[in-house]
């Protein structure tokens, strides 16, 4: 027997049907791309399968890392699959732009879960177009409090604090921090994540923002300061562990829990909870000069075809029911942006942290290089590994930073809600 979240999906489906919204083709399945492949591909497919079991309706899912360039060539062809996950709001934009995906402003039914918050981050100007399938927190570092207990007290560390914390925990055998710029397919974004902390905890979120929308040079002063702030942790002999360009960034944490331990700090989002599960880390927020936000990322599920069965199964990956499941999978390792999830499912103090405040009321900002344009984004990539390989030469690096912004068309950048 379907359940009534089911019949609910079912009059939506028949509502397109009868509004004519098909491009003919198999109204029995939908086809799904996304970039998981491997575990994360089985939780997702567990989603996948309940929707199925509910409706009826096959769904036929690809998971590939190269997933913007097969989802470009089938979008040129004609042939886009019927809904894609896509891992930021940049990539979004490009295919709105395209005119390439469906908007969601007729997701009424699910919008009472979602915080406010997330229903504008996952808009573009004033239509929503997308559905966060899991998210993640950024502006976190992490620690051992056995280890590191100066950073259990109530009241989270200023950045001098945490220098001063780096330099003590630096002079011995170990090294403060933990650090790794290697990922396939592009390195350097997990110290992207360090400036863009910078520029949103010293300069503010309306600062952030522009920057983000392409309308702060990248060589103004508040831009500047955040290479340089940086620079007093990555930089300073002794305080960040070895080999920081090679090291992959999934194992940089690692030498945390040796003994004795390699490294106390790291900087990373929230999916450090499954990887170090059981290891008794904890976090603190990242410092701030400025009223609290935090970071967040998303994978984010859009509509690339009239289908009414793609449109049954977008609004059910909206809802407490979709959204519930791969926390459950993951024993509270991957979180929603729903608040209508059962806090149970995470299942540690830290997860229900984490939860809280993807959902609450705290300040949320998208990572700033996942909404600026490629181009923009590769090239803060590259330009982060050049800075650790050649600080000196800061100015010239930000130089062409900011040749990279102007040659950009004003219309290929999004301007993101931050903080509201």
């Amino acid at each position: 027997m379907r359940t009534r979240r089911a019949v609910a999906l079912a009059a939506v489906a028949l509502l397109l049907t009868g509004t004519g919204a098909c491009t003919g083709g198999d109204r029995s399945s939908v086809t799904v791309l996304a970039s998981w492949t491997g575990g994360e591909a089985d939780a997702f497919r567990q989603v996948l399968d309940r929707f199925t079991a509910e409706t009826g309706i096959r769904v036929d899912y690809q998971g590939t890392r190269a997933l913007n360039q097969v989802l470009t060539a089938e979008v040129q062809k004609g042939t886009p699959p019927d809904i894609a996950v896509l891992p930021s709001p940049g990539d979004l934009g490009g295919y709105v732009r395209r005119s390439a995906v469906r908007p969601l402003d007729d997701m009424t039914d699910t919008a009472q879960s979602h915080s406010p918050q997330w229903l504008r981050l996952e808009r573009i100007g004033d239509t929503r177009y997308a559905v966060a399938v899991k998210t993640s927190l950024k502006s976190l570092i992490w620690y051992d409090p056995r280890r590191v207990p100066d950073l259990s007290g109530a009241t989270p560390p200023t950045w001098d604090d945490l220098v001063r914390l780096s330099e003590r925990l630096g002079a011995g055998d170990a090294t403060a921090w933990c650090m790794g710029m290697a990922s396939t397919p592009v390195s350097g974004w997990p110290g992207t994540d360090w400036i863009e902390d910078l520029v949103l905890h010293r300069a503010g979120t309306a600062v952030y923002r522009r920057w983000a929308a392409g309308q702060v040079a990248w060589t103004a002063p508040e831009i500047r300061q955040a290479w340089t702030a940086w620079s007093q942790v990555a930089l300073r002999p002794g305080l960040v562990r070895g080999g920081v360009l090679f090291t992959e960034f999934g194992d940089a944490g690692r030498a945390m829990h040796t003994d004795p331990p390699g490294c106390f700090l790291h900087h990373q989002a929230s999916f450090v909870v499954g990887d170090d599960r059981g290891t008794g880390l904890d976090f603190v927020p990242f410092p701030s000069e400025r009223p609290r936000a935090w970071e967040v990322s998303a994978d984010l599920a859009a509509l690339f075809s009239d289908k009414p069965e793609a449109r049954e199964l977008i609004h059910f990956l909206a809802t407490d029911e979709a959204q519930s499941i791969w926390p459950a999978a993951s024993r509270g390792a991957v979180f929603s942006a729903n608040r209508g999830v059962d806090q149970a499912i995470y299942d540690t103090p830290v997860s229900r942290r984490i939860a809280q405040t993807l959902t609450g009321e705290a300040a949320l900002c998208f990572d700033a290089s996942d909404l600026m344009p490629s181009a923009m984004t590769n090239a803060f990539y590259r330009a982060v590994l050049e800075y650790l390989q050649s600080p000196d030469d800061l100015d010239t690096i930000l130089g062409r930073l900011e040749q990279v912004r102007t040659a950009i068309p004003v219309t290929d950048w999004l301007d993101v809600p931050c903080g509201a």
